[in-house]
């Protein structure tokens, strides 16, 4: 059986809400095609998606002494993962998510993530020296946790997201690890920040597009694309780039060639968009060999 995997950040109770279109910037009434709450956020998909393919996963993340709280604690109820969390005097974060038709979203954060001051870290630095590596998500409160993850030389895996490029504010997450995976979302130039991130040292680096489909560039400069695999249906986009890094990790941790990795993580991500959930209730190994 491998190590287990850290996820450090990233969990919320979200309020999503469908709608024919995104809306214009003007004084309207709308009525959604759908709306519910839901987990949400970068880590609990992570965390998710691979205790669904049988990793074991420690998970550690903020949550609030509050209602919200407590859902998400029950939502991430699952034998493969172990949730440690820091009780925070801030509600649990929140957000609530316009999603339209074609799997576009305007994401409000009305409950921002909690940044305390101290934290302390030695429960999960006990568990740490037994584990192959961590995935260490964007959050504020997450920074301080990389020190010491270098300190034992744990690999690093990091999700920049929409990263521009030039955002200080991503730095120490590109500095501590060795495999970056971000979208090209805010990048006209995408193969440029790749290859600017492989020549920081980096071993890996993995950009989605979304329906486009992802590249990949090696340390050796070896570029590989990967296209979308059809969903049966688009119900929720909500965390397919979760899924998506998800199902890359499964295969590479199994040493499989980076092709079948990349081939992995769409059809992960496909069937997280086939889902109202963060994770497929579809989703089994045997799906991504």
């Amino acid at each position: 059986m491998s190590k287990p995997i850290i996820v450090i950040g990233g969990a919320s109770w979200d309020t999503i809400i469908h709608l024919p279109t995104l809306p214009a910037p003007e004084p309207q009434t709308i009525w959604p095609d759908a709306s519910y709450r839901t987990l949400g956020s970068t880590g609990a998909g992570k965390s998710l998606n691979l205790a669904a393919l049988g990793h074991q996963v420690i998970f550690h993340t903020l949550l609030g002494q509050d209602a919200e709280g407590r859902q998400v604690r029950d939502a991430l109820a699952h034998p493969e993962l172990q949730l440690l969390v820091t009780e925070t005097t801030t509600p649990t974060e929140q957000h609530v998510n316009l999603m339209s038709a074609d799997g576009k979203r305007i994401s409000l954060f009305v409950q921002p993530p909690a940044e305390p001051s101290g934290l302390d870290w030695a429960p999960l630095q006990q568990l740490a020296e037994g584990c192959q590596l961590a995935v260490v998500n964007i959050l504020s409160y997450t920074r301080s946790a990389l020190p010491w993850l270098q300190t034992i030389n744990l690999p690093i895996w990091t999700d920049l997201h929409d990263y521009d490029g030039t955002n200080p504010y991503h730095q120490p997450f590109i500095d501590a690890a060795s495999i970056i995976f971000l979208s090209s979302d805010n990048l006209p130039d995408y193969r440029q920040t790749m290859a600017q991130l492989v020549n920081q040292g980096k071993e890996l680096v993995v950009c989605t597009h979304g329906a486009e489909g992802a590249t990949l560039l090696t340390a050796a400069g070896e570029w590989l694309e990967q296209v979308a695999v059809p969903a049966s249906q688009v119900l929720d986009t909500n965390g397919a780039g979760d899924a998506f890094f998800s199902g890359f990790l499964y295969r590479y941790i199994e040493g499989a060639a980076l092709q079948d990795c990349l081939q992995a993580a769409a059809v992960c991500g496909a069937l997280c968009v086939a889902s109202q959930s963060l994770v497929s209730s579809d989703l089994q190994p045997e799906q991504l060999v």
